[in-house]
């Protein structure tokens, strides 16, 4: 029974997801009224729930803050395949390192949290999957590795299961 009990509880740590505050310490600082300004460039893949790179797609961003601290982030993707998709984000800063983030196809206000030099987007996303929409949740970790580069990973769940993942680089325009 005890190895049982053992097996288990290791099965579950397994399944733990990491905590914000462990970047808390780490530089530089994520500053998203200071990264999410003017242009930017991402590249990345779609990845699906076993792992396999199912698309590739480019992206611009433009970005700016008003005089009430309201951010607004537009982008455009552009895949492998042609497709194009926007997404126009509005971040209102809610205190303490956190943000209310909503876009049109975000199902009610996702959160954005800051630590360190990273940033953890949660919010449920509705996307076009064979004729069908399909809410997803979405689990977005972003970690500044310098003044002009992110690194992001979204994981993508249906029912708590890992349904498929995105891995991509945003880029700041230097001018």
């Amino acid at each position: 029974m005890r190895v049982l009990l053992t097996g288990l509880f290791l099965l579950l740590g397994a399944c733990s997801s990491t905590d914000l505050q462990e970047y808390a310490g780490n530089q530089p600082e994520f500053d998203p009224e200071a990264f999410f300004q003017g242009s930017m460039t991402a590249h990345g893949v779609l990845k699906n729930r076993g792992g396999k790179v199912t698309r590739y797609f480019n992206a611009t961003i433009e970005a700016s803050w008003d005089d009430e601290g309201v951010g607004r982030l537009a982008e455009r993707f552009e895949f492998d395949d042609g497709e194009i998709q926007h997404r126009n984000w509005t971040l209102e800063p809610t205190g303490d390192g956190r943000y209310r983030a909503t876009a049109g196809d975000v199902v009610g206000p996702g959160e954005a949290r800051v630590a360190g030099n990273t940033m953890l987007l949660n919010y449920r996303l509705e996307v076009d999957y064979k004729d069908r929409k399909l809410e997803l949740d979405v689990e977005d970790w972003m970690w500044r590795v310098d003044e002009n580069t992110v690194i992001n990973q979204s994981i993508l769940r249906k029912w708590g299961f890992r349904v498929g993942s995105i891995q991509l680089t945003i880029i700041r325009d230097r001018d």
